[in-house]
């Protein structure tokens, strides 16, 4: 039997009738579904020493596991001493199985060893159903040996959903887990 992801299988089997009932869909095709998870990471330190693109690429790559590219600036900035086509920062775009690897890592296991973590702010929806989480450090991430990491530093993770709205795409992220604070 071909291997299938752990969270895959759960949308399939519990996501789907439970947000038939909750939205009163008529076809299981109108449930939204995970499209993709694109994490971003700037590093803008990158601009004195190059070495922090290649560490931000290893570290990214790890976390992923998917081969992580550099992103360049796009215009001259003098006062960040900024040229076009520097590298600033690196990221990587996670659909299919590794997609949902990683949600699985992140909500069972990243999230959890986040210091002070009271829940997921709400307030990251666009109005599109596409839901944006800041975390703080990436070293929450087990992947991430403690001892050679050079500097600490922070990640943008996008869910792209194809919800149509907030509620729905809510609703679908707290089936899958991610833990957001009650009110």
């Amino acid at each position: 039997m071909a291997y299938s992801p752990r969270l895959k299988e759960k949308y399939n089997k519990e996501i789907v009738p439970a947000l038939i009932t909750q939205f009163e869909y008529k076809s299981s095709m109108q449930v939204p579904k995970m499209m993709k998870i694109c994490v971003n990471q700037g590093l803008g330190i990158a601009i004195t020493d190059r070495k922090h693109i290649e560490n931000g690429i290893n570290e990214m790559t790890l976390i992923t596991g998917q081969k992580a590219v550099s992103t360049k600036s796009k215009k001259d900035i003098s006062n960040f001493k900024l040229r076009k086509g520097n590298p600033i920062g690196v990221r990587v775009t996670l659909r299919g199985d590794k997609m949902y690897e990683f949600l699985d890592r992140l909500v069972a296991v990243a999230i959890p060893r986040i210091r002070d973590f009271r829940g997921v702010s709400d307030k990251g929806f666009d109005g599109r159903g596409n839901y944006t989480l800041g975390i703080p450090e990436q070293i929450i991430f087990p992947e991430i040996d403690i001892d050679k990491v050079t500097r600490i530093s922070g990640m943008d993770i996008t869910f792209v959903t194809s919800a149509r709205n907030d509620r729905e795409a809510h609703a679908l992220l707290k089936e899958f887990g991610l833990p957001f604070k009650t009110k």
